[in-house]
């Protein structure tokens, strides 16, 4: 269906010339419909203000909501966001579906129709259907993995660890990039949990080593430092399994590290409270306004000078005016990312026994989201710009000629004012159809932290409180009663939007 033209309006001189409002609401309605912006994140700051007052079944009440704003090509993004939300709420069979669904579309995403790259490449990439990066599609496995040890299914925990594993070899194997996102040292952590949890300590053990290698390997990355916890697993698996060499090694680099044998307190109970703090990072446009002419130039700088639209999408549709009536300028839309830091410092988590002495331990840094997004993006980004570059050159060129061909085909006298209005909507597409992937897992925390209690089986209250780096202030954002058993192994898991 061919779109209706914008109205004309008589100028003082006779001519006619384009209405400037006319043309920014048609521009801004073609835009929704080329670039595909039906999917808004607006839900993800209503689903923030959930999880602020605790209300996790609300933040999954308005993701349930949200699922036809989605589409067919967010599909993976949907099932992650949902599954991620159903997690929070405690609905933890259902997350586990949802999950499934995503680790099921990862797989089906490897081949793709020629029609839709060719699409993309003409508009822009949120016309593909979403992938997802590697470290989102590791965090499937991990969160399915939290699922069922958060009901006390260790077996089914332990065949998510056995995925893990093999994702994170193929991985490996894959990428060539020694510096690249090629290992999880969070997720190989929580393997080594929930081994040691079903009492197979070699495999804790491997997974302990693998995790101590990746924190160290990818620290200048990562951000995340190598936990003292994990000395102490070291310690601990390695005595148990009576690995003296690989035990007086680890005794070294882990000088005066507390640990716990596992012979000496066979009948303690264990209870692994896994925090997510703060929002992932979000991605925006960064517009690239690449002038080939001089003209072309004094417009750009003038316009990045101005601010002549209320909002983002009225933004883009004006420039697309202003930029398609010069016919000079190629814009080229590269994502940037936007960190969203957690103010949690590290929880404190006590267990209050009945008549007894509380326990309390503090929480380690194990997972850095927004570290990981960045290194995502920071690999890809070469990619990114090569094929930007390349669509914007393609698109300006067939604006080009399209504008030439519309007047070669009219009259000479009508040449200039049809040259004006083609022209018009062939640059102002391919200006206001330029737009960056912004598309990610955001329902992920900014952060992961885990405390680690071995206390006598028995009636406990816990209660956790973040402490907050600025000023030192601490907020209690979780309590409940915990029953434990000896040898048992409880994880508790709590959220804190801060």
């Amino acid at each position: 269906m061919r779109p209706h033209l914008p109205s004309t309006t008589a100028s003082s001189q006779g001519g006619r010339f384009i209405s400037f409002s006319s043309l920014s609401l048609w521009l801004a309605g073609l835009l929704c419909g080329l670039s595909g912006c039906g999917l808004s994140a607006n839900h993800y700051g209503l689903i923030d203000q959930r999880l602020l007052v605790n209300d996790a079944r609300g933040a999954d009440a308005i993701m349930a909501g949200a699922e036809s704003d989605y589409g067919v090509r967010n599909r993976l993004l949907y099932s992650m966001d949902r599954g991620m939300t159903l997690h929070l709420a405690g609905d933890y069979v259902q997350s586990n579906n949802q999950l499934e669904t995503a680790a099921q579309e990862v797989e089906r995403l490897y081949t793709r129709t020629v029609r839709t790259e060719t699409a993309a490449f003409l508009t822009n990439d949120n016309l593909l259907p979403y992938e997802g990066d590697a470290y989102e599609h590791v965090m499937i496995n991990v969160i399915k993995a939290l699922n069922y040890a958060a009901v006390g299914q260790l077996t089914e925990a332990v065949v998510e660890a056995r995925q893990i594993d093999h994702r994170l070899n193929v991985l490996s194997d894959r990428v060539k990039e020694t510096d690249g996102y090629r290992e999880d040292a969070f997720a190989r952590y929580l393997t080594g949990v929930l081994y040691e949890a079903t009492g197979d300590l070699n495999n804790a053990f491997i997974a302990y080593r693998k995790a101590y290698d990746i924190y160290k390997a990818t620290r200048a990355w990562a951000r995340t430092p190598i936990p003292s916890m994990l000395g102490a697993d070291l310690l601990r698996t390695t005595d148990a399994l009576h690995m003296t060499t690989e035990f007086e090694e680890y005794h070294r680099q882990f000088p005066g590290t507390p640990w716990l044998s596992t012979s000496a307190h066979p009948d303690l109970a264990q209870v692994v409270v896994i925090g997510y703090n703060g929002r992932a990072p979000r991605r925006e446009d960064q517009y690239l306004d690449l002038p080939v002419s001089l003209s072309a130039l004094q417009l750009v700088l003038l316009n990045r000078g101005v601010t002549h639209a209320s909002n983002r999408q009225e933004r883009r549709a004006a420039d697309s005016i202003l930029y398609g009536l010069n016919g000079r300028v190629v814009r080229v839309a590269l994502p940037r990312l936007i960190p969203q830091k957690t103010q949690v410092l590290y929880e404190h988590v006590t267990l209050i026994p009945r008549g007894g002495e509380a326990i309390a331990e503090k929480s380690e840094l194990m997972y850095n989201g927004t570290a990981l997004a960045e290194k995502s993006l920071a690999d890809r980004m070469p990619g990114i710009t090569t094929k930007a570059l390349a669509r914007a050159a393609i698109k300006f060129a067939a604006a080009e000629g399209a504008t030439r061909g519309a007047q070669h085909a009219v009259n000479k006298g009508d040449a200039q004012w049809v040259g004006l209005v083609v022209g018009l909507l062939s640059h102002g597409l391919a200006v206001s159809t330029e737009e960056a992937d912004k598309r990610s897992w955001r329902t992920l925390p900014d952060e992961i932290q885990i405390s680690r209690l071995w206390v006598p089986a028995g009636e406990y209250e816990s209660r956790i409180q973040a402490v907050i780096r600025t000023g030192g202030t601490s907020r209690t954002v979780d309590t409940r009663p915990l029953v434990l058993r000896a040898g048992q192994t409880v994880f508790v898991i709590e959220r804190v939007v801060l």
